[in-house]
């Protein structure tokens, strides 16, 4: 499985990874792949204080902070500490993107028109894009490329955005007809460069 974990941060999105498929005992490799721009950042990770149910990724972290890579026979992860745009144009064949850099007030270029359809290139068919977000610009900036749009409400969580390549049905989904939002509210518009 290639995961795409937009903007490494503290890590979380590729330690719950990890997490997951431990506690569920699957038996997969999964290779991820993360921009991240503040190698500060990343550097002060190993005196970072995680939440107990990360404890046994503490030498991943340490590997991380040093070289900026690890890997076993089950897991590869590469952050690449640079420019996250140019970054996504080498990748292919993700099946999970995690699109978690900062809101768009804050970092515009990671949620435009033109950087999803970076995004949409590095896809496998069945890929799933997930994100925060649940701002019609930004929803509408995905779904300007051919991504069908959907809503899905974890327990004790906030809505997220779940986009796929194909249109599937979901129980958990809620469909969002984006034709018909932009009908409802003619001045939303997506970002662009």
């Amino acid at each position: 499985m290639h995961i795409l974990d937009i903007c490494f941060g503290l890590g979380y999105n590729t330690l719950a990874t990890l997490y997951y498929i431990k506690v569920n005992k699957l038996d997969i490799k999964v290779h991820i792949y993360s921009p991240e721009f503040d190698s500060k950042l990343l550097k002060s990770l190993k005196n970072f204080h995680y939440p107990k149910e990360f404890s046994n990724f503490k030498s991943i972290i340490d590997k991380l902070t040093s070289n900026f890579q690890y890997e076993d026979d089950k897991c590869k992860i590469e952050i690449f500490n640079g420019d996250a745009r140019e970054y996504i144009k080498q990748l292919n064949n993700i099946d999970i993107v995690y699109q978690d850099a900062f809101s768009s007030d804050v970092n515009h270029f990671l949620w435009t028109v033109e950087y999803f359809k970076d995004i949409k290139n590095t896809l496998s068919n069945d890929a799933i894009l997930t994100t925060y977000s649940i701002a019609t610009p930004i929803r509408l900036s995905i779904y300007e490329n051919d991504f069908f749009i959907y809503e899905y409400k974890p327990e004790n969580s906030k809505r997220i955005t779940i986009a796929l390549n194909k249109k599937k049905i979901h129980k958990e989904y809620k469909y969002i007809d984006m034709e018909l939002k932009k009908k409802r509210n003619t001045s939303a518009q997506p970002l662009f460069d």
